[in-house]
């Protein structure tokens, strides 16, 4: 006997598929008897994310894992010593039945298995599913089947999630370059006519839309780089302080007035290790969201903080950026750092947040938001340190 290990501690599995007879399998009823090839890895059929369905060569089930029997809502006991085609009844698209129009079992013999594909229930629920032939030999016999189910719901997810993504870069696409063609193409054709007055202000209008394409292809790399965990940080010293004043003054500089920002310092901070660049963006992401859409006073805090998710007495520092605008809606809190929530029609790609989120959390961090004591809207991350090894050990 070979051990498997389950969720009650570890049973014997039962004889491989070879040798057991039409129907066995072992006492929970799910495992069956082609269990074996993963006994020997210590793992059980029942912790595989996917589902497992396995046929022996006679086409009855041996082995109905809970994640087929999740998919499929078929108890293992029903399904198991039934044939493959009455335990796993499948359609394609069109409504012919799967197993006799593939015929595994009296095909050719030198299939391999089915890739994987679109299938239904029976209730048209979708499915994917792939089919592996094992054979005794090339072109002999079939052994064994392994059928591998998988749900549509997260694919699909996917699969709307990059729908929008396109959706939103062609609309915010547009409007710039029409813009960016229209000026140029009035400019090269009717030159002398306009001022220089009239020039210049449709070749700083050119460099904003310019401006605002250069960002959008920003952030989308951003995000195929948060999505892919290859968002790369460069950590050096970081007064944080000297950033979020530096920000402050670029927006009095562009013209806001000086007593619509508030910066508090909690002091003394600890030394932050982070990527500049970065730090500079969540600032930037932020201040930009308080200005664009929240009204009144723009309060930022710095101030230490320890990290309750970090092991204990993990220092950090917090930085909170604060509105006195209308807030956000109870109901849209959990939706705020999600790709393309806008919290207003004021502009924007609603990418900004789900990046600050992204460059946080890869400097383990965190990040909330909620209700300002003032009534607009309250976000707060916290970095941790980040001392390099070699510092922390000297």
């Amino acid at each position: 006997m070979t051990n498997v290990r389950t969720s009650g501690g570890v049973a014997d599995a039962a004889p491989a598929a070879d040798s057991a007879p039409h129907g066995s399998h072992g006492q929970d009823g799910s495992r069956g008897a082609s269990a074996q090839g993963l006994a020997g890895l210590g793992l059980h059929p029942d912790e595989l994310p996917d589902g497992l369905v396995v046929a022996d060569e006679n086409g009855r089930v041996t082995c109905f894992n809970a994640a087929a029997a999740r998919i499929t809502a078929v108890r293992p006991d029903e399904a198991i010593g039934r044939p493959l085609e009455s335990a796993l009844p499948l359609e394609d698209l069109d409504g012919r039945r799967w197993w006799p129009l593939t015929d595994p079992y009296g095909g050719l013999t030198t299939r391999v298995g089915q890739p994987e594909r679109n299938l239904l229930l029976p209730g048209g629920r979708e499915v994917l599913v792939s089919v592996r032939y094992v054979r005794e030999r090339p072109a002999g016999p079939l052994r064994r089947l392994v059928v591998q189910l998988r749900g549509t719901d997260a694919r699909r997810r996917t699969e709307r999630s990059h729908a929008e993504l396109i959706a939103t870069v062609a609309h915010e696409l547009r409007s710039p370059l029409t813009s960016v063609k229209g000026f140029t193409a009035t400019l090269l054709a009717k030159w002398e006519r306009f001022t220089d007055d009239q020039k210049r202000l449709m070749l700083e209008t050119v460099d904003a839309d310019a401006d605002r394409v250069t960002r959008l292809i920003a952030e989308l790399l951003d995000i195929s780089r948060i999505d892919s965990g290859r968002l790369e940080l460069r950590r050096q010293p970081v007064d944080i302080v000297a950033a979020v004043r530096r920000h402050v003054q670029a927006y009095t500089t562009a013209g806001h007035r000086p007593d619509r920002f508030e910066v508090k310092v909690a002091a003394p901070l600890p030394a932050l290790w982070a990527d500049p660049d970065k730090v500079d963006q969540v600032l930037g992401n932020l201040l930009e969201n308080a200005v664009r859409h929240g009204e009144g006073r723009v309060t930022i805090e710095v101030a230490p903080a320890l990290l309750k998710a970090r092991p204990e007495g993990t220092e950090g520092t917090a930085v909170t950026v604060s509105d006195e605008g209308p807030g956000i809606p109870e109901e849209s809190m959990s939706r705020v750092f999600t790709r393309f929530w806008r919290g207003s029609k004021r502009g924007g790609t609603g990418l900004g947040l789900y990046i600050v989120k992204g460059i946080v959390e890869a400097h383990g961090g965190t990040i909330t938001v909620e209700r300002a004591a003032c009534g607009g809207a309250r976000f707060r991350f916290t970095l941790p340190v980040g001392a390099p090894a070699f510092l922390s050990q000297a």
